[in-house]
């Protein structure tokens, strides 16, 4: 069985459908699973969060998804309330009751961030200002939360591709963004992460036909990143569209 791993999109239906298309061309899946965070950023919010009502993914709830649902008005992040603006009270809804987690099939467990916690990295933490790959200590105890019948945990947040087999646990596997290859966070400490290259990410999982992981797949597809960028512009954000087209938060 093939399992497509998609991950914050951040409202760029373009590399959304980029990716659906690669997707296609690879003979499909016979699996889903979106890992949340799909709509927020000055892209196309509403047009995303109607590809993917359509498409009607098992999807887990990402810290964004829960901001733009149902966070104060007055301490919302900029993409978080350009993207609430343009969605309708009702796609709002669906974002709010998305679960935080969710068992795909056997022993696969999608979540956002953590599996109790859906704004915390799981696998990262914060060097020199960057985000890099944190301690197996540190992971672990990141992991506890987690049901121990888990094999696989699909998770995403960070922006950055990782596969890590748990010695005696799990296989976290983060496929990547879709949508936003780069960010900055200010909240402290502050750090970025960057993909390195404006192309959308996700994953292919295959498992055997007893159900074991057979084959993981992170893939980069190149899209129409300048529009994507352009669009970034008109919204007023040139931050986002630097990190569309380069992958990079500077430079």
């Amino acid at each position: 069985m093939r399992i497509a791993v998609l991950a914050d999109i951040h409202g760029n239906v373009l590399a959304l459908d980029a990716v659906l298309e690669d997707l296609r061309r690879r003979g499909g899946a016979e699996l889903f699973v979106n890992l949340g965070d799909s709509v927020s950023g000055p892209l196309w919010p509403r047009e995303t969060m109607e590809r993917l009502q359509a498409l009607n993914l098992p999807t887990v709830r990402g810290n964004h998804d829960r901001r733009v649902a149902a966070g104060p008005h007055d301490e919302m992040w900029a993409s978080d309330l350009y993207a609430r603006e343009r969605l309708t009270a009702a796609q709002r809804e669906v974002l709010f009751t998305q679960p935080l987690t969710l068992e795909i099939a056997p022993g696969v467990i999608a979540f956002h961030a953590r599996p109790d916690d859906d704004e915390k990295y799981l696998a990262d933490t914060v060097v020199n200002s960057q985000l890099v790959r944190a301690p197996l200590a540190a992971i672990r105890r990141r992991l506890k939360a987690l049901d121990p019948g888990c094999r696989i945990a699909l998770c995403g947040h960070s922006h950055r591709a990782e596969l890590i087999r748990i010695p005696d646990g799990p296989i976290i596997f983060n496929p990547g963004s879709i949508g936003c290859p780069a960010y900055d966070d200010s909240t402290p400490p502050a750090h970025v992460s960057e993909q390195g290259s404006p192309h959308a990410r996700y994953g292919i999982v295959t498992l055997d036909g007893a159900g074991q992981p057979d084959l993981f797949e992170a893939i980069a597809v190149d899209y129409d990143h300048e529009a994507a960028a352009r669009q970034a512009e008109h919204a007023g954000r040139p931050e986002w569209a630097h990190a569309l087209r380069t992958g990079f938060m500077s430079g």
